[in-house]
């Protein structure tokens, strides 16, 4: 891929500043990631891994490294498994953006949930783990990790309402009916606050995890620039939503597979195993979440084409995962009607 570093001026930073790193360096940018920017760096010192926001001008919140720098050195003891994180840097005038450095895990990453590469009786283990490892992350003790001020308190579900319909209207490029239409839903049907607060990802899916070389065991979630505090819920309902997306040139979704031949557990074995780990007994308004899940994809997709239109994206299929906006509008009101 095509390196758009100041290797040099990185190399010197580095050598300067981050103590066992040292040159000569090269790098190279890996093709995934939709909104910050990553790269393999390989140095005298061995491999590691750069985090840098985008160029050009940034959505106000979006793009926040020094919130996944923060809160992967939060976890580095606990039964979440992250990345070790060794440095963050502020001054934009090093690379041209704030970045940050963290190891690089060597293991297995999974674009598609079907798990193609995996024996059909072992996919189950591996939903298990994605499972395990999200429950972990909702029964991580906040105070505990140092991160009681990690994000604000009170009805997540509101507040995240707002700030993603904020998102989609500084990002928004035509009327999209279906958005319209769904926004109103979801400000109608929001639920009422519960009390339930916990760390949560915000974009928790296979592809945002590094499994061990041929084992159902994760060896780092990735990608924590949208982590917070908030409801655990919003982070089940939106690692489900592969279930309901569907298969084609933008999604590896599984809506139109035979999920029972593949091996792959159902919506409801998944809901339940979750359960089952945080020791609740159901999720109620479960359809309000995978909804909600839909608004966020969405909103997040409409900058993904914002920048792509700007000249901003960070991957060729920017404009494609764009383009899926209106589409993904229209299932979250088929769901909202069907289960009203």
């Amino acid at each position: 891929m095509k390196n758009d570093l100041d290797i040099e001026q990185l190399g010197n930073y580095l050598t300067a500043n981050v103590e066992g790193i040292t040159g000569p360096f090269t790098a190279e940018k890996f093709s995934g990631g939709q909104s910050n920017p990553t790269y393999l760096l390989n140095s005298a010192s061995g491999q590691f891994v750069i985090r840098r926001q985008p160029s050009g001008k940034l959505l106000k919140s979006a793009h926040a490294v020094d919130r996944e720098f923060r809160i992967q050195r939060a976890l580095q003891h606990t039964d979440v498994p992250v990345a070790k994180v060794y440095h963050l840097c502020e001054d934009s005038q090093v690379l041209g953006a704030m970045f940050y450095v963290m190891e690089f895990v060597d293991g297995e990453i999974f674009w598609d949930p079907a798990l193609p590469d995996v024996a059909t009786q072992d996919r189950e283990a591996y939903y298990q783990e994605c499972v395990r490892i999200l429950a972990a992350l909702h029964n991580t003790n906040i105070a505990t990790v140092g991160l009681n001020d990690f994000g604000k308190q009170g009805n997540y579900f509101e507040r995240q309402f707002n700030i993603w319909q904020r998102q989609y209207r500084a990002s928004e490029t035509s009327r999209i009916e279906a958005m319209e239409q769904l926004i109103l839903w979801i400000e109608k049907h929001c639920p009422e606050d519960d009390g339930v607060t916990t760390l949560v990802h915000g974009d928790f899916r296979f592809d945002n995890i590094v499994f061990a070389k041929q084992s159902a065991r994760g060896l780092a979630v990735l990608d924590w620039e949208l982590s917070t505090l908030g409801h655990p819920f919003a982070d089940i309902a939106f690692f489900c939503m592969c279930l309901r997306l569907p298969s084609n040139r933008v999604f590896n979704g599984l809506a139109d597979r035979d999920r029972q031949a593949l091996g792959i557990p159902s919506e409801q074995e998944i809901v339940r195993h979750y359960c089952e780990l945080r020791n609740i007994e159901t999720i109620s308004h479960w359809h309000f979440y995978l909804a909600f899940s839909l608004f966020r994809l969405t909103a997040i997709l409409q900058g993904v084409l914002k920048r792509a239109l700007d000249g901003n994206a960070s991957s060729e299929k920017a404009s494609y995962l764009g383009n899926m906006v209106e589409p993904l509008a229209q299932m979250a009101m088929e769901l909202a009607h069907s289960e009203d």
